[in-house]
């Protein structure tokens, strides 16, 4: 029985339609939801300080204004379906492990996560922290491919069954 859902979000348009299915299938199962954002430190190395333009102080404010633009929308949707839901803002050169981490301290037994429908070289080259979650959890993981519907009543759950998804 699912408890505690983990919603990654990097504000893509495939990120927010995975929020909205994770918030369809939290409140078919009434499960809390923590949406979580990751964002990079501030680069330390004098290699890039030529091209920085923000202060350590700067660049914190213009990340936290960046997370909060990624989860109050979140938070504020699950609310209005009736379903619980926390935020966190992440600092984490490797998103994949902050999204592992959160999800093991948290408590979590599924993280829910969009797949970019990335293909071939793109795929390759880009690389992919829903696949690196994938490969490198202990705790499941659902991927939600960008099509998939999550309007109210696309999720029907029946005990020892699958979910089903109707289009």
């Amino acid at each position: 029985m699912l408890t505690h859902i983990l919603i990654p979000t990097d504000g893509s348009e495939p990120a927010e339609s995975c929020a909205e299915y994770a918030i369809a299938l939290a409140k078919a199962t009434g499960t809390r939801l923590t949406a979580v954002t990751v964002t990079a430190p501030y680069p330390s190395s004098a290699i890039y300080a030529p091209y920085l333009a923000d202060t350590p102080e700067l660049y914190k404010e213009r990340v936290a204004s960046v997370a909060v633009k990624r989860l109050e929308p979140i938070k504020t949707r699950a609310g209005a379906s009736g379903v619980n839901c926390e935020t966190l803002h992440l600092e984490n050169a490797q998103p994949y492990q902050a999204i592992i981490g959160a999800a093991n301290s948290r408590g979590c037994d599924l993280i829910v996560m969009a797949s970019h429908g990335w293909r071939g070289s793109a795929a390759v080259v880009l690389g992919s922290e829903t696949l690196k979650v994938l490969t490198h959890s202990t705790i499941p993981v659902l991927i939600v491919p960008p099509s998939t519907p999550h309007d109210e009543g696309a999720i029907r759950l029946e005990f020892g069954q699958p979910v089903e998804i109707r289009g």
